[in-house]
């Protein structure tokens, strides 16, 4: 796809916003993705040993190797935008970078801008102490080791996190024995998963209820080798076992480690809502490049398929439904694109309502687009030959990752309907002006 310009790709309203450096480094990363990225997707699944053995101890050596090349092209750390540690593009052009990282299933390693990783490590640049720093931020912004938050519980409601139950009792001054189990914890499968970030239950009896969580900091490794926390095993999602990553059970039974918090005793909500606002973000930012990749895998597959004597591509309902498709994309990359601009303008806190609309479209936009480019394929499009099942797995899974659409549109519809009074009053104003009768 090198043949389609770069500026097909960024909307007129949003070209002021970009600088030159942003542009001429969103056009590196569309060239990287396409001439670097797509064609690795192939040889990282060819890599990956089939051994359960195996499988979970190694990593597909290609990853290394694209991750060189994206060091030396300065296409590294993109995301962190308004930190020192970042290398300076704000939400806007970084969300431009992703809608063509999201294309290939290495590419956001490949720049250090994977999940978790990147959501965790804007948790260590804005609170971690200078050893946190020293122990786990540089080795994640090198890319020398990987990480894993967990938040989500067994058998608990944990799109609420004030439900998020895992015991975590002090001993002394300096210490924390961690009970129960904790589940779809990205990347704690990985042999290179070094730290994990734990939302406990540390303040139980805290009378604010938003002040009974923290954040706590474990050293994996250290952990596992008391045997008093196992990775149970990794969770499929839709029958992928995301290896070596993963989205593992983990169960604590009478863990005891350092009491070493991410910011202070009683934060945790505080903090995991200051990772999910832009976190939301970058996963709606990709989306935007999953659907582009399900657009272009259906324009490849019409235009070598026959139906009755004629190709697909020339068929008014696959033209019909093409340019559905492309609307609706369109339609969701705007919005995800504004609440990006609102971020850099006010903030995760004030962009709240921009980011719950983009957080609940583009998830099932994406995921309508991709069921669409299954069907153009046929039978071809639920098998292994092409990326379309795992894009589907991915959009799926990010209506109920970082918030189900039910608690975003909870959220949305509650702040919408405070505006009754304001609008109740103006309609009485219109209406005496007008000296209707009937308000109805």
């Amino acid at each position: 796809m090198s043949a389609l310009n770069l500026d097909t790709y960024i909307p007129e309203l949003v070209k002021k916003h970009i600088s030159k450096r942003g542009y001429e480094t969103i056009q590196k990363v569309k060239q990287f993705v396409e001439e670097e990225c797509l064609p690795a997707d192939e040889v990282y699944f060819n890599q990956m040993s089939n051994e359960p053995s195996k499988r979970w101890a190694s990593v597909p050596p290609i990853i290394e190797e694209l991750k060189e090349k994206a060091k030396k092209l300065g296409l590294w750390n993109l995301f962190l935008a308004g930190y020192k540690e970042g290398p300076g593009y704000s939400n806007l052009e970084y969300g431009l970078m992703a809608q063509f990282l999201g294309r290939s299933h290495v590419a956001p390693e490949a720049t250090n801008t994977n999940a978790p990783d990147t959501g965790n490590m804007e948790l260590f640049v804005k609170y971690a102490n200078e050893k946190q720093r020293k122990e786990w931020l540089e080795p994640l912004l090198n890319g020398d080791i990987r990480s894993a938050f967990l938040m989500t519980e067994k058998g608990t409601s944990s799109s609420n996190a004030l439900n998020i139950s895992l015991s975590a009792k002090k001993v002394g001054s300096n210490e924390v024995v961690l009970n129960g189990t904790k589940w779809f914890a990205s990347g704690a499968g990985d042999p290179r998963c070094k730290v994990w970030l734990v939302m406990a239950k540390t303040t139980p009896d805290a009378e604010n209820p938003y002040k009974r969580h923290s954040v706590i900091v474990i050293d994996a490794e250290k952990a596992q080798a008391t045997g008093k926390v196992k990775v149970v095993r990794p969770l499929h999602v839709f029958g992928f076992d995301d290896a070596p990553h993963g989205h593992c059970e983990i169960q604590f039974n009478d863990l005891r480690v350092p009491f070493d918090l991410l910011d202070k005793e009683g934060e945790g909500f505080t903090l995991i809502q200051s990772r999910l606002g832009p976190g939301r973000i970058h996963h709606c930012m990709r989306l935007i490049g999953m659907g582009d990749e399900a657009i272009y895998q259906a324009i490849k597959r019409a235009s070598n398929r026959e139906i009755f004597g004629k190709l697909f591509i020339t068929k008014e309902v696959f033209i019909h439904e093409l340019g559905e498709r492309r609307i609706a994309l369109e339609r969701v990359k705007l919005l995800v694109l504004e609440a990006a601009l609102k971020i850099d303008l006010v903030g995760s806190k004030g962009a709240k309502k921009e980011i719950s609309i983009a957080k609940i479209d583009t998830p099932r936009t994406v995921g309508n687009i991709i069921d669409w480019a299954i069907q153009v394929y046929g039978a071809e499009g639920v098998s292994q030959d092409t990326p379309l099942t795992r894009l589907y797995m991915s959009a799926r899974m990010l209506r109920i990752a970082d918030g189900p659409d039910e608690a975003h549109l909870n959220q949305l519809g509650k702040a919408e309907a405070k505006k009754a009074k304001e609008i109740n009053q103006l309609y009485s104003r219109i209406y005496a002006k007008t000296k209707r009768l009937s308000k109805f």
